[in-house]
């Protein structure tokens, strides 16, 4: 059977370019849909019901909410976004998604499992050292991010920043650091909502009508 291949779009920012990804290939008249705006979605949500009790701006006793949203949306459907991604040739899109989306399966079943077998001495320092690593890796990707679009990148930063205020906190038992730390999760949340607001909006309305800044290098920059 004859094949097209895919179109490449900019990582994450829900258009599609006008390369032509030649590894990447489909079947004649199929065209997969961008899921960088689910991912993108679903992480927005769930990193926001999260910060909400971080910051101190709901009471702790309604926490167990987030585990559903960290099974169901922010897990599992940011992993079959990831799983796209790679369908679509985009390594960037596909680790991210793919990642943040076992982090919150890891999570959910971290609290629903594990964490009571940890000794209360010691809880913070584990929780701790569990964000901080999420930190380095989020850190890594925020400077891969540089190369798609400021919306992205912003996301990426504020993430960054979030996840070493809530594991620096975590392991110092200091709780006006997680609440700073909730604070930063609510505004990585907003910019997520933002980028995959514009990525549907501007791939329904076929135009650009909420702006996302690409900061990737063209051609002729590369020349230079």
């Amino acid at each position: 059977m004859e094949s097209a291949s895919i179109r490449a779009r900019e990582p994450m920012a829900g258009e599609r370019g006008a390369q032509s990804v030649g590894a990447a290939q489909v079947r004649e008249g199929w065209t997969p849909a961008d899921p960088g705006p689910l991912g993108l979605a679903a992480f927005a949500l769930t990193t926001f019901v999260l910060s909400m009790f971080n910051a101190d701006l709901v009471n702790k006793a309604g926490e167990p909410v987030v585990l559903g949203l960290a099974l169901g949306y922010g897990g599992l459907a940011q992993v079959l976004a990831g799983m796209w991604e790679f369908r679509t040739g985009n390594t960037f899109g596909a680790v991210a998604f793919t990642s943040f989306g076992a982090f919150w399966l890891s999570f959910w079943a971290f609290v629903t499992f594990f964490a009571g077998e940890i000794p209360a001495a010691h809880v913070g320092d584990a929780v701790g050292l569990y964000l901080i690593a999420w930190g380095i890796f989020t850190t890594y990707m925020f400077v891969a991010s540089l190369r798609t679009t400021a919306a992205i990148a912003l996301v990426f930063f504020l993430l960054a920043v979030t996840f070493f205020l809530l594991g620096i906190g975590n392991a110092g038992e200091n709780e006006g650091m997680v609440e700073i730390g909730g604070w930063f999760g609510l505004a990585t949340a907003a910019a997520a909502w933002y980028a995959s607001f514009a990525a549907v909006v501007n791939s329904t309305f076929g135009r650009t009508a909420l702006p996302v800044r690409s900061l990737a290098v063209t051609r002729e920059e590369r020349r230079r």
